[in-house]
């Protein structure tokens, strides 16, 4: 090969290689997601999703404060059963707030003292909404069916606080609902809220196909009941149902009445051959999506 040939064929490879590194660059500034979830305790989350901190279902008060719930399971213990693992100031640094529903362990005295009244808060409905006005919340929307703040869009799906026939005999379980976060940049975030695995859970997963689900898996019992929010075997039927999905337990070891542990689901889900869909963080733990 002459030296005309040689440097011409040099100069091609490096024009290839220039080329090979810009497509390289160019694909590592893609946008990638900044999706976070924090396990404070409880049902209590912090989510960062599209550049925005939402604080799900505050629970705030310190350890002991409140008598256990009447006629559930373990009901002489106080709750919380545990103190925030972060302070609750940090707690509420946050942009927005969801509120699935307002039982104590959701919804608590401390949260409704120290949040913000001007703080923007989605709740389920407009009787909630007027709860929280007489309150003194004054930036409260309640969902019909979905909204849409800073550009993710907030939809509400159905649940039930027990199987039909518990929440008959049971008034005081009441509505409950459950939230979608979804934005097109970002994977969608279904928030079951307190549920047992049913129709309207399988309607939310097979409307919305959320590639990361949320339960609240602490099988906490009214006594003389089934469990009135997700057990272990509903935890496998959601993940059966949504192999596609991670899934995060959660509203576990804090409450008088949720009987199942951390321990007990994650052997549990071994058994089932189903543990690397789950994940089950400790209380201050922070996930990366």
């Amino acid at each position: 090969m002459n030296l005309f040939r040689l440097k011409t064929v040099s100069f091609l490879t490096a024009g290839i290689l220039l080329t090979s590194c810009s497509f390289a660059k160019k694909d590592s500034t893609t946008k990638k997601s900044d999706i976070s979830i924090t396990q404070v305790r409880n049902a209590t989350l912090q989510i960062r999703y599209s550049g925005k901190r939402l604080l799900i279902d505050p629970m705030l008060a310190k350890k002991g404060s409140y008598p256990g719930f009447p006629g559930t399971a373990n009901s002489h213990l106080r709750n919380p059963l545990v103190d925030l693992p972060i302070p609750a100031d940090d707690v509420i640094d946050v942009d927005a707030i969801i509120v699935t529903h307002l039982h104590l362990d959701h919804w608590d005295d401390e949260a409704q003292r120290l949040i913000p009244k001007e703080k923007p808060i989605f709740v389920q409905n407009q009787e909630d909404e007027k709860a929280l006005e007489a309150q003194g919340f004054k930036n409260v929307t309640p969902l019909t069916d979905k909204v849409v703040w800073e550009g993710i869009t907030i939809s509400k799906t159905q649940g039930t606080h027990g199987t039909k026939e518990t929440v008959k005999k049971f008034p005081i379980l009441g509505a409950v609902s459950g939230f979608v976060l979804s934005h097109p940049d970002e994977k969608k975030i279904y928030l079951a809220g307190d549920t047992v695995w049913n129709e309207e859970v399988k309607k939310a997963l097979d409307l919305h196909r959320p590639e990361i689900i949320i339960l609240n898996a602490g099988a906490a019992v009214v006594v003389g009941e089934p469990p009135i929010i997700m057990d272990q075997n509903d935890v496998v039927s959601v993940v059966k149902h949504a192999p596609y999905a991670t899934v995060i337990a959660t509203h576990m070891e804090a409450i008088n009445h949720c009987i199942l542990t951390r321990k007990q689901l994650r052997e549990y889900l071994e058994t089932k051959k189903v543990s690397s869909n789950v994940k089950i963080p400790m209380d201050g733990e922070n996930l990366n999506l």
